[in-house]
């Protein structure tokens, strides 16, 4: 018995110190942000547009003893919500033989961020080893993020607006030097936050170099300046794409667009606005300008009224541009809706997989150049008869399933939703529906009608023999 315990109690011992052993292997392969330190941070802030473009050059090196798989992104919590994208990419080489690796970026989760920072999580392609370096390069765009000031303005006032962020880079690491870099749209610049190491040159300003700064160092800055760029936001964007094996690709577009800058006060003057277009309503726009897949046809855009004939299509062999007037010129918070329709050639989006499966590769986001769009959904109708559709995206999206009918259907279309929210130009990549069909399933609707007319026919025939009289 005594013999037992010990032969127990040794077995416990050496479990436990498994457990121990263990527990630190794990704690020594994962890194920590003390395992990096940013030898160098260029941080250029593209402020031309209403879209902010903000590109990030970090060169890292791994200080500590394990190797490092990820590196860590903060955004302060005010700024999180308007980011719309974050791209990574990891060099190699130098000058004209530097090649771009992408990298995956994620949003990541830390328990002990300080102040509500958030996190986006970059996976480099093979772990970084102890004194190892290397170079990101990052994108991540904005919107939303600048504020007009003052809040409305007249026909004949340019626009004023804030831009709020740190000239210290937000980071959990330790950054050795880091410089600021911001692009306004024009010299007019009312006021900026001055700091120590601030420079200004023609559009140019310029926060640094700062050295050694420790990790979540935050130094607010406020630049005020003048930004007559188009805020076109489409508040909503339903984009219908209905596909027919019988050679055609049917696209509805039903826009509601917004000028989401300074409100417009006073009374509108369209003489004062068509004879003076340098100084009055310099901020408005009037046209738009779309971009569509080449070979196009059967185009139209309307709104409520009818058929807006304010339009004008360029086509060639790569694309077709439809540049379109509203019925009338927006200034801030002025609004219109509209709808555009086109036709595309089915073979030049819809293929078939090795497996057999056929699939749609089409262009996700919106067409609109420049524009932000606070809700997109994609609708793909698919033929009668296709099961099993599955999507492949290059970024997440909320999907689901529903039922269309249209004429001469029985069963029902399958249709794909794909819904996603804050989209940027930067999102107009392609994704793909696959989807299996049995091609009897064409003869459908033809059997149909051909049974419909022979019916009608018989129907006919026989009222014409059938004698209903009551006398004879």
């Amino acid at each position: 018995m005594a013999a037992e315990l010990r032969l127990g109690g040794a077995a416990l011992v050496l479990a436990l110190l498994f457990s121990i052993s263990s527990h630190f292997s794990l704690l020594n392969a994962s890194s920590s942000p003390q395992d990096i330190q940013i030898v160098n941070a260029e941080r250029r802030i593209d402020l031309t547009s209403h879209i902010i473009k903000v590109f990030l050059t970090l060169k890292i090196e791994n200080t500590g003893t394990s190797p490092v798989s990820e590196v860590l992104l903060a955004f302060p919590p005010t700024e999180v919500d308007h980011v719309a994208l974050v791209k990574a990419a990891v060099t190699a080489g130098k000058k004209k033989k530097k090649t771009y690796h992408p990298l995956d970026v994620k949003p990541s989760e830390q328990s002990n961020a300080p102040n509500g920072a958030k996190f986006f999580s970059i996976s480099l392609l093979k772990p970084l080893g102890k004194g190892e370096m290397a170079t990101l390069e990052v994108l991540y765009e904005l919107t939303h993020s600048l504020e007009p000031f003052p809040l409305e303005i007249s026909q004949s006032e340019s626009q004023l607006v804030y831009f709020r962020d740190s000239a210290l880079l937000l980071s959990p690491y330790y950054i050795k030097q880091q410089t600021t870099f911001i692009r306004t749209p024009t010299t007019k610049v009312e006021s900026f936050t001055k700091l120590e190491s601030t420079n200004r040159v023609g559009t140019e300003l310029k926060y640094g170099p700062y050295s050694d700064r420790a990790p979540y160092s935050f130094s607010p800055i406020i630049v005020h300046f003048e930004n007559n760029n188009p805020f076109a936001v489409v508040e909503e964007l339903v984009r219908e794409v209905e596909i027919s094996h019988w050679g055609s690709l049917q696209i509805t577009e039903n826009y509601k667009l917004v000028h989401a800058g300074a409100r417009h006060k006073g009374v509108f003057s369209r003489v004062e606005y068509q004879s003076r277009p340098a100084q009055s309503g310099v901020s408005s726009f009037k046209r738009i300008l779309a971009r569509l897949p080449p070979r196009v046809h059967s185009v139209y855009y309307r709104d409520n009224i009818g058929n807006i004939s304010s339009s004008r299509l360029r086509t060639d062999y790569q694309k077709s541009e439809l540049e379109i007037e509203p019925r009338y010129p927006l200034f801030g918070g002025w609004k219109a809706t509209f709808v555009i329709g086109y036709v595309l050639p089915l073979q030049d989006f819809l293929f078939e997989s090795s497996d057999g499966r056929r699939y749609l590769n089409f262009t996700f986001g919106c067409p609109l150049i420049d524009t932000v769009v606070d809700k997109l959904t994609i609708k793909v109708v698919l033929p009668e008869g296709s099961k099993d559709p599955s999507v492949v995206t290059p970024f997440p999206v909320e999907q689901q399933l529903e039922t269309k009918y249209t004429y001469l259907d029985v069963v029902g279309r399958t249709v794909v939703v794909l819904e996603k929210k804050n989209v940027v130009p930067e999102h107009n990549s392609p994704f793909q529906v696959y989807y299996n069909f049995k091609p009897i399933f064409m003869l459908a609707e033809p059997l149909m009608l051909v049974v419909a007319f022979f019916l009608f026919f018989v129907a006919s025939t026989a009222y014409m023999h059938i004698d209903l009289s009551l006398s004879k």
